[in-house]
């Protein structure tokens, strides 16, 4: 091949490629990072990455992987008092107290009791990786519906109990099949702020949901320690512990509230098959 055709064969190609990359059609191979980046302003994907230009608070490094990833990637639902959707915004922004107090952001949450056929309460420890409350012993699961069509249903709260099917696997390895959103009753609505840390906190319009199945579990490790199921006197010792400080036990505050005002009496209903009539979603109990 001359000296001239090679030359005119490098043109042609130079050509092509520049032609290539200026096409709006050109895709390259996916990358998780890129598409968080997608995802996130230039301030949360520097704090996404940890890489130097990190720009939130320098504890924000000692996060667990999963954990970051939930905070910037997770969409929870705003709403008023009232329990009416005002926007959205990130999980990490949702749990900050400086916004929690300077804002009054309040999310929607909810908070699942699962009794087996035994009417014991399945309880979790949250893992030492959770960014609120870590190692505080709580109900079954307790998350955020999210931003999403799916979890925005509001006829019979059908998108939180969508959202508790989902948080159900993510957390303890319990698949849809066994807990079908048609057997979850939402019993009430709380509204509550606890503080966390200092750094993060709680200010939640919180969904209580029951059900009663027996199933099958496989704790994730990275949102939970450990497990046990309850009766009614083996939780009120649990509580004993608590208040006594003994073990360095600690119950999470939503929790505590509804213990302290709310489930033994639903308890009884569980037992006599009765759940139906302890509904009340009108009222927003404010504790």
């Amino acid at each position: 091949m001359s000296a001239s055709s090679s030359s005119s064969l490098f043109n042609l190609s130079l050509i092509r490629f520049r032609s290539l990359s200026s096409s709006r059609f050109l895709r390259l191979p996916p990358s998780p990072l890129r598409s968080v980046s997608a995802q996130l302003s230039p301030r949360k994907f520097r704090a996404f990455s940890g890489g130097a230009a990190m720009t939130t608070d320098a504890k924000d490094a000692g996060m667990d992987a999963v954990q970051r990833r939930l905070m910037f990637e997770d969409e929870c639902i705003l709403v008023d008092e009232t329990d009416r959707v005002v926007g959205h915004d990130s999980k990490y922004n949702c749990h900050l107290m400086e916004n929690i107090e300077a804002k009054n952001l309040l999310h929607r949450a909810f908070s699942v009791f699962l009794f087996n056929s035994n009417y014991e309460l399945l309880l979790q420890q949250r893992s030492k990786a959770k960014v609120t409350f870590p190692l505080v012993w709580t109900n079954t699961c307790c998350s955020h519906p999210l931003y999403r069509d799916s979890e925005l249903i509001e006829e019979n709260a059908l998108g939180v109990r969508n959202a508790a099917q989902r948080k159900l696997l993510d957390e303890l390895g319990i698949v849809a099949e066994d807990v079908p959103v048609d057997e979850f009753t939402p019993l009430g609505r709380m509204l509550y702020k606890a503080p966390s840390d200092g750094k993060w906190g709680e200010h939640e319009l919180d969904y209580l949901l029951f059900i009663v199945r027996d199933v099958k579990v496989e704790p994730n490790p990275d949102e939970v320690a450990e497990i046990k199921y309850v009766s009614r006197e083996g939780l009120k010792e649990l509580v004993r512990k608590a208040d006594a400080g003994e073990e360095g036990l600690k119950l999470s505050p939503w929790f505590r509230l509804v213990v302290d005002n709310f489930l033994m009496k639903w308890w009884d209903h569980v037992e006599k098959g009765t759940l139906g009539e302890a509904v009340d979603m009108k009222t927003i109990h404010k504790l």
